[in-house]
């Protein structure tokens, strides 16, 4: 997760201010980043990975690193778009590959609280970038960044290679009989949760790529640039541990309806308070969110049904994608019209509250089908 999605995905928005690119283009290099992520997860959901998945995850995951590290070492755009493709690709199967595989382990020894200590990688990632981007832009400028970056994801893929082994796959990947409760009919919120999670993508995916480059563009606050995607690291480190205990104790719908509203709130705080506390909190809310977000809807739409876990992440990943697909280029064409990033930002909070509106009516929907007991209780009624 820190190699592919803190360091592979998130290092180009802090990166991007110092690349000397257009808006469109810069926008068009994040689509092009998320399309390839769509294709990835649709990749694993058609085509059966399960016998072979930690050796495709392997194969990606070196894929991955070369498409960060050439970043820096090639100069034509042709070559760009293809490599933040294959980076998009190579995140999008480990991404859903690992998930299965440790989603699994955990629920096979009764350890669902520790998921979000997994997706607690991203934060790091993010965070980790924050510190080494400066430095390696100090040493060799942008480009330097990326080759620095690739660098530090090849020094820490060993720890992956050696630790997961494909002696134990099929019989940790097994479902038990227990893990297929409820799966003989499928779950009314399913869809209601697919779609808020779409919207999801799209809004968060307009902070998550230009929140460094929005903050340089305010004379007053550039310094803070860099600074912000620090407190995002910080804040996503931990906090899908925080959810994952707060959904223990409160319910998961009422934890997601709590995290969409917050995030929609910090990325609409550094357009109320376009000063430093303004940028602080909208980055601390944003990080504290969106992997949460990730964490909740992931654990529960396996919980659904779990027959098929690597699929049903992929369909549900997918959606999430293509919502990332259209968010950075809505946020183009919102910035180019409107000489600024006020739209985009308005934009993105709004989808956010129509992803909330989207689990409430699913969340009302199960209700009235008696399936309120498994998703609006404390989390350990999500435990089969």
């Amino acid at each position: 997760m820190i190699i592919v999605m803190g360091i592979g995905r998130f290092a180009y928005t802090p990166i991007l201010p110092y690349m000397n690119i257009t808006k469109s283009m810069a926008g068009y290099l994040a689509s092009l980043n998320y399309l390839g992520y769509l294709a990835g997860t649709l990749f694993v959901s058609f085509f059966n990975l399960r016998r072979y998945e930690s050796i495709y995850l392997k194969i990606f995951l070196v894929l991955n690193i070369f498409t960060t590290l050439l970043m820096g070492v090639v100069s034509n755009y042709t070559f760009w778009y293809l490599l933040r493709f294959f980076s998009g690709f190579s995140s999008g199967v480990v991404f859903v590959l690992v998930s299965s595989i440790v989603l699994q382990v955990l629920k096979k020894h009764n350890m669902q609280i520790f998921n979000g200590l997994f997706y607690s990688g991203v934060g790091i990632g993010i965070f980790l970038c924050s510190i080494l981007v400066p430095f390696f832009i100090s040493i060799n400028g942008w480009k330097g960044s990326w080759i620095g970056l690739g660098c530090t994801s090849l020094f820490l893929s060993p720890i992956v290679f050696l630790s997961i082994r494909s002696s134990t796959e099929n019989q940790l990947l097994q479902p038990s009989e227990s893990s297929q409760i409820k799966n003989d009919k499928q779950h009314p919120l399913f869809i209601w949760l697919i779609l808020s999670y779409g919207c999801e993508g799209i809004g968060y995916i307009i902070t998550g790529t230009f929140l460094v480059d929005m903050v340089k563009e305010v004379p007053d606050l550039k310094h803070f640039a860099m600074l912000s995607w620090a407190f995002v690291g910080l804040a996503a480190a931990p906090s899908c541990i925080i959810w994952s205990w707060i959904a223990n104790k409160y319910g998961d719908i009422k934890s997601l309806y709590a995290a969409y509203l917050l995030q929609a709130a910090g990325i609409l705080l550094p357009l109320i308070l376009p000063n430093f506390i303004g940028v602080l909190l909208g980055a601390l809310l944003f990080g504290g969110t969106f992997m949460g977000i990730t964490t909740l809807t992931v654990s529960n739409v396996q919980y659904m049904s779990s027959k098929n876990s690597s699929k049903l992440i992929g369909y549900l990943t997918a959606v999430y994608g293509l919502g990332q697909i259209i968010g950075p280029i809505a946020a183009s064409i919102l910035t180019k019209w409107y000489g600024n990033y006020v739209l985009a930002q308005i934009f993105a909070a709004a989808i956010i509250g129509l992803g909330l509106l989207c689990l409430i009516i699913g969340s009302r929907k199960a209700e009235k089908e008696n399936y309120h007991d498994v998703f609006f209780n404390d989390g350990n009624d999500l435990i089969p």
